[in-house]
């Protein structure tokens, strides 16, 4: 039996596939195991193909695997797009009495577990409970405790009554108990259980609490997948802190609304995917030259224009990079983990108010709908820190005015960054345009006052590239003569690959990069390597570009823009071939 267990439920939009997935994923994490979870879903209400897979182990996993063990499939469709991830050893559970899954054809030697779904649920109180009865079978496939389920079926259920509770228990149990009676097998998986104690979130759920936990008062957005998860778990929450959320019209409106909320001296956020960037590129602009401090958190999608919705990508790098008219200092982060998504959210606020800059915040839908678990102490709320940067108040403002007594909010300081003062503050009343201005804010057209408001606004990225660690995370052999480079989401199929890799012989140097701009200088890693792999989910290698632009060496590389993330084994086989093939080449990532 493999250390970890791979199930999957699967059927239209509109099924409960999600909520029945979610509910699964919380009793394993509650039974302390640990959980990774991957979604592929339709970009509409109902209908369309959308599945839910949970890999699970009581050691921790970090990406999806090319391995199916357990598949509740719901419509015939199922079985054939998870066809390739069967094995010998794996268990399909359906309903036979339904109509479209009596000619079934299950492939291989896997075990067809024909369990009457609708018919169980049906006797134990409604239909609508078949998917329910499908993990009460689960259960007694993988030797799972079924009373682990019930905590996670009380949350769910919870609030329609204790008679829908109960009877979603039985549903589950009259699953388990028809696997009992009528299926004489042995199938060889046992989930452990322990005591341990797991956190189980989604990469936006970890943005909005690492707002939260930064002091961010003022959320606007508009609704876009995959970005609405941010401003979902914000809502009610931060109210609860004094914060407010506002549901804009369009996403032009967020970020003037969240402009706004940071002039008067709130910590402010906006959230959006990339259709909604481009709308929001004219205000970024404004954000800048008004040197006012916002967190703009980009959670990418498959594109250009609509795209795929509901796809993953890593598209959007050279909008955030070099995005908007003119030259706008920026800095922007990307999460290479879940629980970063928490930590950088932080950071995201702190370089905001340091450098009074926009920041944009690069997550991407893998992400984004991911949950995964852990250690509540991950998110040690004692180590969050807040800096908000060059605040005067009326104690220290006068050496802020100039001869006749007027605040100087842009000053041209030696670090490029002006003092800051709030709404209200005495002796602190300013004006500031998107218009060139001054050092007071007003309006100019003196050129070297632009020349002097230009350098002074650039000299920040300056002075944060001196004051602050934009490093990068390594893992594998230093000595290698490999060396591997990704961004964003693709950490932990790597961090997983590389055990792959060491079985099979292969040393290899894996660096992670968190930080886009200001970045790393990775010449001396570049230089020490042989070979150079850059691994990213998009077409033409964006950052593969950017590391050549900072190296002057050609790099080989690994693009998938298939819309699905790497998966762990998946990217050690790409490797292989590329190592294998003639230097410089790049690999395109076909279709599963």
């Amino acid at each position: 039996m493999p250390d970890d267990l791979n199930w999957a439920i699967g059927g239209e939009a509109g099924d409960g596939i999600d909520s029945t997935g979610k509910i699964f994923a919380q009793a394993l994490s509650r039974a302390g195991r640990h959980v990774f979870t991957s979604k592929d879903f339709a970009s509409r209400i109902r209908g369309g193909y959308t599945a839910y897979k949970v890999r699970t182990s009581v050691d921790r996993v970090e990406s999806v695997v090319d391995r199916l063990d357990i598949l509740i499939a719901l419509t015939e469709r199922t079985i054939h797009e998870n066809e390739d991830e069967l094995h010998d050893d794996s268990v399909i559970i359906y309903d036979a009495e339904r109509t479209t899954m009596q000619d079934v054809e299950v492939p291989g030697d896997a075990t067809a577990l024909e369990v009457p779904l609708k018919r169980l649920a049906e006797d134990a109180g409604g239909a609508i409970m078949l998917n329910v009865v499908a993990l009460g079978a689960a259960c007694e496939v993988t030797n799972f405790p079924i009373e682990n389920l019930d905590e996670s079926l009380q949350k769910r259920f919870g609030d329609k009554g204790e008679a829908i509770v109960e009877n979603n228990k039985q549903a589950a149990r009259m699953g388990q108990e028809y696997v009992q009676e009528e299926f004489d097998y042995e199938f060889g998986y046992d989930l452990e259980t322990t005591d341990e104690d797991y956190v189980l979130l989604n990469g936006d759920e970890a943005i909005g609490m690492g707002a939260i936990a930064a002091g961010c008062r003022f959320y606007a957005g508009y609704p876009i997948t995959p970005a609405t998860d941010v401003m979902e778990y914000l809502t009610g929450r931060i109210d609860q802190f004094g914060g407010k959320v506002v549901q804009a019209e369009d996403e032009l409106s967020a970020i003037n609304m969240a402009l706004g909320a940071a002039r008067a001296g709130a910590r402010s956020m906006t959230a959006t995917s990339g259709p909604g960037i481009d709308l929001m590129t004219e205000t970024f602009g404004l954000v800048a030259t008004s040197e006012t401090p916002l967190v703009i958190c980009d959670v990418m999608r498959s594109g250009p224009s609509t795209g795929m919705p509901t796809k993953q990508e890593q598209g959007d790098l050279n909008m955030t990079l070099y995005g908007g008219h003119g030259e706008i200092p920026r800095f922007v982060l990307a999460p290479t983990s879940i629980s970063e998504c928490f930590w950088k959210t932080v950071e995201a606020f702190n370089l905001a108010e340091k450098y009074q800059t926009p920041v944009f915040l690069v997550s991407d839908l893998a992400m984004a709908v991911t949950e995964q678990t852990f250690s509540p102490e991950t998110f040690d709320m004692d180590e969050v820190e807040v800096d908000r940067g060059k605040v005067v108040d009326e104690n220290d403002i006068d050496t802020w005015l100039d001869e006749k007594g007027r605040f100087q909010a842009h000053f041209p300081a030696a670090d490029g960054v002006s003092p800051r003062a709030f709404p209200g503050t005495a002796d602190g009343a300013h004006m500031t345009t998107g218009l060139e201005h001054d050092e007071l804010g007003r309006r100019t057209e003196d050129t070297d006052v632009r020349v002097e408001q230009v350098d002074k606004r650039q000299r920040k990225v300056e002075t944060a590239r001196e004051q602050e660690e934009f490093d990068y995370r390594e893992y594998g052999d230093p000595d290698a003569d490999t060396l591997v480079i990704s961004w964003g989401s693709n950490e932990g199929a790597m961090r997983e690959g590389l055990e792959f890799l060491e079985e099979d012989g292969y040393d290899i140097r894996f660096i992670s990069v968190p930080y886009i701009f200001p970045r790393p200088d990775l010449t001396e890693e570049v230089e020490a390597a042989d070979d150079v792999i850059v691994v990213e989910c998009n077409a033409t290698g964006q950052f593969a570009d950017v590391v050549e632009h900072d190296v002057l060496e050609r790099v080989e590389r690994i693009n998938k823009y298939t819309g699905v993330r790497f998966k762990a084994d998946e990217l050690a086989d790409e490797i292989k071939q590329t190592l294998a093939g003639d230097a410089g080449t790049t690999t395109e990532v076909e279709a599963e």
